[in-house]
């Protein structure tokens, strides 16, 4: 694909269209886009503010354009390392489909699309924190951090963790501890998350040159931070119900999810095969995914309580 990627006549092409799609990272797009609307049907239910569903449809819609532009912006400025690693080298940018300065034009403009529309139809907080997450995720951790440290992931997976505090600032317009504490969720469940992925995949980032934990500090060292993070994301999802944000069907269920995640994390701690890993972050974004979702179930029966 040459520079003229944006024509109509490239881009109405269907294998065009998927190539573009698989720019945004759908995956962890699902996601952004759950945890986001999951901050803001908490804070309906949480809080007095209130938005039309309108406004909530298009306040997830920004967080996806947006989750899209980092993605965008980060195969751009990866494609090197993305072109050695089996995982990432049928990309669509190290594989030579798209154009790194169109994935570029194409990530800054979601960029500027989402954080306008989420500014002027819902509110200037909720941008803000839209446009901090994307800058975060492209400047501070791909260009910044991912290269040079083995704490990529724990400072970097802060751009990760915004969605529900910006779905929560979408409705109320402003940042409180209630939508903090959802933050440090996933800020605290990216670790465990990532590392598991990164002790499997240890050769692709060691031939890419990137710092990951297992490939700086050893995989023993890894699985005890794992646990370490995991113990702290158990105590920060039971402060939920002490701040009036969940009732028991919440309290109840993620007692036996964090039980079982703490389980799976313990496994990998004593395998020295990819056996436990593979099962920990495969559970993991489950995990994540049901959290969330139990959160939204508990505050309808909570809230009408």
């Amino acid at each position: 694909m040459n520079s003229a990627a944006f024509q109509s006549s490239d881009i109405c092409n269907p294998s065009s269209v998927r190539d573009f799609i698989t720019l945004m990272k759908p995956g962890v797009m699902s996601l952004v886009v759950f945890t986001g609307m999951a901050g803001m049907l908490v804070a309906e239910f949480a809080t007095s503010y209130h938005i039309n569903l309108f406004q909530q449809l298009l306040a997830v819609a920004c967080i996806a354009l947006g989750s899209g532009a980092g993605g965008a912006m980060n195969m751009w400025y990866d494609r090197d390392i993305d072109a050695v690693m089996n995982r990432t080298k049928k990309r669509p940018v190290p594989a030579g489909i798209i154009e790194p300065d169109d994935a570029l034009a194409f990530g800054l403009f979601l960029a500027a699309l989402s954080v306008m529309l989420m500014g002027l139809a819902l509110n200037w907080v909720a941008g803000s924190l839209l446009a901090f997450a994307i800058f975060f995720y492209v400047v501070v951790y791909t260009m910044c951090l991912k290269r040079r440290t083995p704490q990529n992931i724990v400072i970097g997976g802060a751009a990760g963790a915004f969605p529900p505090m910006i779905g929560w600032a979408a409705v109320t317009g402003d940042i409180s501890l209630q939508s903090f504490l959802l933050f440090m969720i996933i800020f605290l469940w990216t670790p465990p998350h990532f590392w598991a992925l990164a002790l499997y995949k240890n050769g692709d980032y060691e031939r890419a040159g990137v710092p990951m934990m297992p490939v700086v500090r050893g995989a023993k060292y890894t699985k005890k931070q794992m646990l370490i993070y995991t113990w702290m994301l158990t105590a920060c999802t039971l402060l939920l119900p002490l701040l009036g944000m969940a009732g028991n069907i919440y309290s109840l269920c993620t007692i036996v999810l964090d039980g079982t995640f703490l389980l799976y994390v313990y496994k990998t701690l004593e395998d020295d095969s990819d056996k436990w890993p593979r099962k920990t972050f495969l559970f993991s974004i489950l995990y994540l995914f049901v959290l969330f979702t139990i959160m939204m179930v508990d505050g309808v029966f909570f809230h009408y309580q």
